[in-house]
């Protein structure tokens, strides 16, 4: 392994605003919120302020699936959060999120409004309140331990190969191969699960699928970090099979728009209000 110049740690860190890569501007060593910013409130019992990151598209896919399913008091609002912009540090969102990280959702469908957080949090939330996407009551342990686990896993993922592989100021092969070869560990896990289930839980399609395609079948099939072929996702059949299903089904088609927007334009849905606006993309594709 090549060596890079060393780097002996100061005995008291501080904060250096310059470094950190691409995203740097986002990261700041202390919490709260940088402006005053009211949050904007639709008509429907559910608001949610996302982006289409993996986290952000976890909880669309779960909502057009509820909706997909006959839920029709699942309906809501999507509302986009550029964190670019830094929409994140509003004094609106950190009031629902103190954490400032994306998503977060406002519940008014009870007599007070509740705030809910942290994606898997919002996942298990909803799956509760509309007795849906749970699997079989035995396999709930299993469902939880497979949510822990991509909550554990994935910042190793993301925060870790993704960053150092994509993002990073430069490339530095000490960090992309420890994180390579964890995230391959994790994918391997996956493999030898879906190699004796169709789904990650019971046997039915739950929140675990939708909490974990997001990051680990969008490696599979090639559509992270433009890391495929370096991870070599191809030795997953399993996963891609899986990741494929889920492809498949029209409410996680949907899911993955809202929020979005990067890829082709009819694949973005930046805002989402009614089931109507999706048509529009449909008409845009087609035109």
């Amino acid at each position: 392994m090549a060596r890079q110049e060393e780097y002996t740690p100061p005995k008291v860190w501080t904060w250096d605003a310059e470094n950190g890569g691409e995203w740097a501007k986002l990261n700041r060593p202390i919490a709260g919120a940088t402006h005053d910013k009211e949050l904007p409130v639709g008509d429907h019992p559910f608001q949610l302020y996302s982006l289409a990151t993996p986290n952000g598209v976890k909880v669309t896919l779960l909502f057009e699936e509820l909706l997909e399913a006959g839920y029709s008091d699942a309906e809501y609002d999507a509302w986009l959060i550029k964190i670019g912009d830094g929409d994140q540090f509003g004094s609106g969102f950190v009031e629902l999120n103190p954490n400032s990280k994306i998503p977060a959702l406002l519940d008014r469908s009870g007599p007070e409004p509740v705030r809910v957080f942290e994606s898997v949090a919002i996942m298990m939330h909803l799956a509760e309140k509309f007795d849906a996407f749970l699997g079989p009551a035995k396999a709930r342990p299993e469902l939880l331990s497979w949510l822990m686990w991509q909550m554990g896993s994935a910042p190793f993922l993301g925060g870790g190969f993704g960053h150092f592989y994509a993002y990073a100021p430069y490339p530095m092969e000490y960090p992309i191969n420890r994180y390579a070869m964890e995230t391959k560990r994790q994918m391997d896990v996956l493999d030898k699960h879906l190699a004796e289930n169709e789904w990650m839980v019971g046997g039915e399609y739950t929140i675990a699928d939708m909490a974990i395609a997001p990051w680990y079948g969008r490696l599979a099939l090639g559509g992270a970090y433009n890391a495929g072929e370096f991870l070599s996702v191809h030795e997953y059949k399993n996963v891609i099979a899986w990741a494929e299903r889920i492809e498949a089904r029209p409410g996680a088609k949907r899911g993955k728009m809202v929020n979005r927007t990067f890829g082709e334009p009819h694949e973005q849905l930046h805002e989402r209000h009614s089931a109507e606006d999706f048509a529009t993309k449909t008409q845009d594709k087609i035109g």
